[in-house]
């Protein structure tokens, strides 16, 4: 298995949660900085991937102005991230890419690092799989992972693995250190405090 970027790289930003702490709705699509939470993160990591896709639930209209494919979850019951993951690797497989990584991002991280997936592929090395950490806090919803994994994955999820932890731990995934400075780059928002702090540490 070649760990390089030219072995071709799918996107997939996760928007397929219920957004409770939120109060409900897309967080994706709340206001930040004069534009969409979506956007941020599209703008960081459309560079790095050779295609992009947003996993997301229900009318895929409401996304339309992002001009993304829209895919949902294969599985049923709002299982979380991992089943946002697996449809990607689905999706690559019917769309017939050549992408051998699947990259993995939240809707609603608009601080993502630019170099995410080279820093996920060099920490990869011979593993299949790689997470992102910053501040001594794992962050496996920001992974790439090796669409080898597919079967393992649709096991996890059939026997009720719902942790992206746990998942990742048992990939033997590989982690990529980030610093938290100035702005730690896996910040989310979850609450409406959370977004009106991302909106006074500004963004790019």
């Amino acid at each position: 298995m070649e760990n390089t970027a030219t072995s071709g790289v799918l996107g997939v930003i996760l928007a397929g949660g219920l957004s409770r702490r939120m109060g409900g709705g897309d967080k994706g699509l709340l206001p930040l900085g004069g534009k969409p939470v979506l956007c941020h993160v599209i703008d960081r990591v459309m560079p790095q991937v050779d295609r992009l896709v947003l996993n997301a639930n229900g009318d895929p209209n409401r996304w339309k102005r992002f001009a993304l494919p829209v895919i949902g979850d294969t599985v049923e019951g709002y299982p979380g991230p991992l089943a946002g993951l697996l449809a990607g690797m689905d999706w690559a497989a019917a769309q017939a890419l050549p992408a051998g990584w699947i990259l993995t991002v939240p809707c609603d991280s608009p601080f993502l690092p630019r170099d995410l997936v080279a820093r996920l592929i060099e920490a990869a090395g011979d593993a299949p799989a790689a997470v992102a950490s910053s501040g001594g806090r794992l962050h496996p919803v920001a992974g790439l992972f090796h669409r080898r994994l597919r079967d393992g994955l649709a096991d996890f999820l059939a026997g009720g693995g719902r942790r992206a932890g746990d998942w990742a731990a048992r990939t033997g995934a590989h982690t990529a250190v980030f610093e938290e400075s100035p702005v730690d780059p896996f910040f989310n928002v979850n609450t409406p405090e959370e977004l009106a702090a991302a909106e006074r540490l500004g963004v790019e």
